[in-house]
């Protein structure tokens, strides 16, 4: 009779632990998941975290959007002062960013109701990427027009402080920078913005 009970005992503290363990093991994964795309301080702000801030030193609106070269997905090359005349939505992302995923088609849209005014440039940060091919897999499976350079050295991130991804850059006609945009962004919130400036 003590063995039984004995045994029974044995059995629902063990499965106590394993209980748990499995409890202790859920919110960690959920804490780490709710802190895998903000690093930035902002609590309204989600995105993937690349790097630290340099505050002092960051770029502001009315700052001179800084130039780069780089290939895009296609072979083509692009430099962003060729634009100038035009407005340019600048976005930094990444595959593996789900509100980055989240944006593209709106952006899609948006490029194709308004690239006569409006281009967007969408820069993948290649060197985050597991492999280049998986951006050249994405873009095959939802096939975005718009210009998708490869910054396979980090060059346009860092000359753009970028911290988290997504984070947008609208940039006017003169090469300014209007409106600096972390987190994902809908049609409307484009449109409102592009619109506030020249």
């Amino acid at each position: 009779m003590y063995k039984k009970i004995f045994g029974v005992v044995v059995i629902v503290v063990l499965a106590g632990i394993v209980l748990f363990n499995y409890i202790e093991q859920q919110n960690q994964t959920a804490s780490d998941e709710s802190n895998a795309y903000n690093d930035s301080g902002d609590s309204e702000t989600q995105g993937g975290s690349i790097s630290s801030v340099d505050e002092e030193n960051m770029l502001k609106v009315g700052n001179t959007a800084p130039d780069f070269t780089l290939e895009t997905l296609n072979g083509e090359t692009l430099q962003l002062s060729e634009l100038r005349g035009k407005k340019v939505i600048l976005n930094f992302w990444a595959t593996w960013c789900p509100p980055c995923r989240e944006e593209m088609p709106a952006m899609e849209k948006f490029y194709n109701d308004h690239q006569e005014e409006v281009e967007i440039v969408a820069v993948n940060l290649t060197d985050s990427e597991k492999k280049e091919e998986d951006v050249h897999t994405y873009n095959e499976k939802y096939k975005y027009s718009y210009p998708i350079p490869l910054d396979r050295k980090s060059d346009a991130r860092n000359a753009y402080q970028v911290v988290t991804v997504p984070t947008t850059y609208f940039i006017d006609s003169e090469g300014n920078i209007q409106q600096i945009k972390p987190g994902p962004m809908d049609y409307e919130f484009m449109e409102d913005t592009v619109n506030s400036f020249n």
